[in-house]
């Protein structure tokens, strides 16, 4: 009986999320892909000194993979950088790190979502032209939810099914959505203005106290799903904010 051939998929457009060491000289490659999804690929040979993928396998590269197998860990057969994305630095690269982890934990491996690979994408192409971060790492999130299957119904009341009011206050449960917030305490969910609901809707954050109540509410929502599972990402994005912190409050008692 003839041996089946090992599944092969060539030149396909990608991102590395994360890497880590395999045997002696070889790394474990877990990228994104716009057709196959999230791939995990060994990566032979890549940690020896002359390898050309030793610098090549980075994250926020554009690259072509080609590999092939057909169980779950996958063999890496080539790589090439393919342009197109300026380099991302400073707390961007934080961020990057942030949606690569959000991917990595929340996105199964081998479940194609093409929309969230553009979005990936042009997330990536936003923070390294200096784009408004916050309101990227929104729409990204909201959006992975939604590609997972976990929409966030965002512009009508859970109990009435009518128009979100900016003006009042819900709280949202995260099988439902958003209910009128009864007078007293309440345990049903976070506590958030109608205004950010549509905020976050919309993908426009008109002033600081939306913004932050967005960013709670996501992390939240984002919490629920990850069933608790933290983000090391956030951590980092935490201690370089209490650093700038420290840093002004010198500046401040020199001056």
């Amino acid at each position: 009986m003839a041996r089946a051939q090992p599944l092969r998929r060539d030149d396909q457009p990608g991102f590395v999320l994360h890497t880590y060491p395999y045997r002696e000289t070889s790394v474990i490659v877990e990228a994104i892909t716009a057709e196959y999804g999230r791939v995990a690929m060994v990566a032979r040979g890549a940690r020896r000194p002359r390898s050309e993928l030793r610098g090549l396998l980075q994250a926020f590269q554009p690259l072509i993979l080609s590999w092939s197998g057909q169980a779950e860990l996958k063999t890496l057969l080539h790589a090439e950088w393919r342009g197109g994305l300026p380099r991302i630095g400073g707390s961007a690269l934080v961020c990057g790190f942030y949606l690569n982890e959000l991917l990595l934990k929340l996105l199964p491996r081998e479940d194609p979502h093409p929309g969230l690979y553009a979005s990936y994408e042009a997330a990536l192409s936003e923070l390294a032209e200096d784009g408004d971060e916050a309101r990227v790492l929104r729409r990204f999130e909201v959006l992975l939810l939604a590609e997972l299957g976990y929409a966030l119904p965002l512009v009508r009341e859970a109990d009435t099914g009518g128009p979100i009011d900016p003006d009042a206050r819900y709280h949202y449960t995260f099988d439902r959505g958003a209910h009128r917030a009864p007078e007293g305490p309440s345990a049903r969910g976070p506590m958030v203005r109608g205004a950010t609901l549509l905020a976050l809707a919309d993908g426009r954050y008109p002033d600081a106290e939306t913004a932050a109540e967005a960013k709670r509410l996501m992390r939240e929502v984002l919490d629920h799903y990850l069933e608790q599972r933290g983000v090391e990402s956030r951590r980092v994005v935490q201690e370089l904010q209490a650093l700038d912190v420290r840093r002004e409050e010198e500046n401040d008692h020199r001056d």
